[in-house]
């Protein structure tokens, strides 16, 4: 194990933060457009460039190419260089891709050439990419620079794991993985900075992703449309069918209604219940920033709770019959909707998608003819909170904040996690320095220089931390 002083690190990271600027303005000048061919060449350009700057921190890095966008794979032994384990094996994932800028008329300056600009928390990258996911990949990068430029060498070893289709949905991430699996899973630990903080003064580690299973229902019943005033009141209509059931997925406390549903559902030890509560939440605040007042959801619980740690059951979209300008006085002979369940853990997505078809048969009238298409059923994952490396993680963000993290649910997901902890068997640390307003996939996307620095010193802090494990 190694004990090297993170202070000099600390300032380091201080005095090199112009440097640290400029080299992510660097990246973000490059359109790695991932789901654009016309932008191939701009992400071949983005991983050579990322290549390039882990070659300089003396990793043995490379791209390894895929059937699309090529993967940057890296390694540095750190202190563990003669084969003997003096510290852990921490691997770095991030994406170096991006989203579309568009609609290129609502940025303040064009997307691709940053700036930095003054605001109401001081300064503030504006980029697409600045947080999503280039500035964040960057506060790990610069931290491992402060490190090398100090000792030498980072504490740890490290492997990096950089992709360039995040953004459109990882298709070559899992083959990846499989191929390259001896090679990757000799880390002991990941860690994911793709997520936020609580707030500028709080960091957060999030420990909680809820998965999904996404299903379009089609409620079929005449043989065609027909005339309203000739069949309504005598015939099936489709949509008042479907809307029905829909209307009977919730009882009046929010509980989902699908058969099973909460079978699996565990509630949050009492520890982390309390570390919500002691967080702060305006729930008016969080209303009325999307124009509402009256929370809704299941009763007796937190709004925190509801977002993190509890199930759900929402329609995304609902259509049939006769939608266009005027009227037409129609019964569709079909009715469709999509349904996304949000999943927690030891929630099975296969038990949840049968408990759906088993709760839409079961209500549906006689006549009615249903079909059933899913998209996608992944299951919630839960972190290890009790492990050494999340406790130096926690340590580590203490040492630089001066309070501990808040221990935070999050209601998407985030596939590679689940990947990595299926096919790799390493669980992930989620450490993420962005905040809720930082625009990511919209117009002026944005990245506070606040927490960019903070997220470098805390990178730098964890990795001191995780070294005398």
């Amino acid at each position: 194990m190694t004990d090297l002083p993170v202070a000099a690190v600390l300032d380091q990271v201080d005095a090199d933060l112009d440097g640290s600027l400029k080299r992510l303005f660097d990246l973000l000048s490059i359109p790695s457009i991932s789901t654009d061919p016309a932008y191939k060449p701009d992400v071949e350009r983005a991983a050579d460039w990322c290549v390039r700057e882990l070659e300089g921190l003396d990793f043995s890095a490379g791209k390894r190419q895929t059937p699309g966008h090529p993967m940057v794979v890296a390694h540095h032994p750190g202190p563990n260089a003669d084969g003997v384990k003096r510290a852990p094996h921490v691997l770095y994932y991030g994406h170096y891709d991006v989203q579309p800028a568009e609609p290129l008329e609502l940025w303040d300056a064009p997307p691709f050439e940053p700036q930095l600009i003054d605001a109401e928390r001081g300064k503030r990258i504006v980029a697409r990419g600045a947080v999503d996911d280039k500035g964040q990949v960057m506060t790990w990068i610069e931290a491992l620079r402060a490190w090398k430029t100090v000792h030498g060498a980072p504490p740890c070893e490290v492997t990096v794991l950089l992709e360039g289709e995040e953004e459109t949905g990882s298709p070559s991430l899992e083959p990846f993985l499989i191929a390259n699996q001896e090679e990757l899973s000799r880390a002991d630990v990941a860690i994911v900075c793709d997520t936020p903080m609580w707030s500028m003064t709080k960091p957060a580690i999030t420990w909680l992703l809820r998965g999904m299973c996404y299903v379009e229902i089609t409620l079929e019943g005449p043989s065609h449309d027909l005339h309203s005033g000739m069949y309504g009141g005598a015939v099936l209509n489709p949509i008042n069918a479907l809307a029905g059931i829909i209307g009977r997925l919730h009882d009046d406390q929010g509980r989902v209604q699908i058969p099973g549903f909460y079978d699996a559902v565990e509630e949050p030890p009492a520890e982390v219940k309390a570390n919500w509560a002691g967080l702060g939440f305006d729930e008016a605040a969080f209303l009325a920033s999307v124009g509402l007042t009256v929370p809704h959801g299941e009763a007796g619980r937190s709004p925190l709770e509801r977002m993190w740690s509890r199930p759900t059951a929402d329609v995304n979209g609902i259509w049939g019959g006769y939608t266009g300008e005027g009227s037409k006085t129609v019964i569709a002979a079909k009715a469709s909707c999509k349904l996304s369940c949000r999943l927690v853990p030891n929630q099975d997505p296969m038990q949840v998608a049968a408990g759906i078809e088993t709760f839409f048969k079961a209500h549906a009238p006689k006549d009615a003819k249903l079909s059933f298409r899913f998209f996608g059923r992944s299951p919630g994952l839960k972190a290890a909170t009790d492990t050494a490396y999340f406790k130096a993680a926690e340590q580590g963000l203490t040492d630089i904040f001066g309070v501990a993290p808040a221990l935070m649910g999050c209601g998407g997901s985030i596939p590679v996690v689940g990947s990595m902890q299926r096919l790799l068997n390493l669980d992930s640390l989620l450490i993420g320095f962005g905040l809720d307003d930082d625009r990511m996939h919209s117009p002026n996307e944005k990245f506070e220089q606040a927490c960019l620095h903070l997220g470098i010193r805390s990178n730098a802090a964890i990795l001191g931390r995780l070294a005398i494990i």
